[in-house]
C-alpha cells in the first residue's frame, strides 16, 4: 500500500510519477524498496487520470436512517430507502472498480 501512497504523494506535489521518484519516496519513509513492485505501480499508472480516479473513489455515500416510529405510512418509505440502499451499493462497485486501474 505504501506504493500506492507514494504514487499519490508525488501525483499530489505535482511531480512525475517515474520510479526513481518513487523510490526516492519509499526510502525517505524508511521502506525498503522492492524494484519489482516499483515497476509493476509505474506501468500501471501509465494513461491513469488518477484525479478521476480518486473523484470516483471519494464519491459521498448517503446513509439510510431507519425511522424511529413503525406507522403504516413507513412502509413506502423504507421501500424507497431500499432502493438507495442498493443504487449507492451500485456506486461504490463502481467507483471501486476505477481504483482497479491503479493495480493493474
Amino acid at each position: 500500500m505504501e506504493y500506492v501512497y507514494a504514487a499519490m504523494l508525488l501525483h499530489k506535489a505535482g511531480k512525475e510519477i517515474t520510479e526513481n521518484a518513487v523510490k526516492a519516496v519509499l526510502t525517505a519513509a524508511g521502506v525498503q524498496v522492492d524494484d519489482t513492485r516499483v515497476k509493476a505501480l509505474v506501468a500501471a499508472l501509465v494513461g491513469v487520470n488518477i484525479e478521476e480516479a480518486i473523484s470516483k473513489a471519494a464519491a459521498p455515500v448517503a446513509v439510510a436512517v431507519a425511522p424511529a416510529s413503525g406507522n403504516a405510512g413507513s412502509a413506502g418509505a423504507s421501500e424507497k430507502k431500499e432502493e438507495k440502499k442498493e443504487d449507492n451499493k451500485k456506486s461504490e462497485e463502481n467507483a471501486a472498480a476505477g481504483l482497479g486501474a491503479l493495480f493493474g
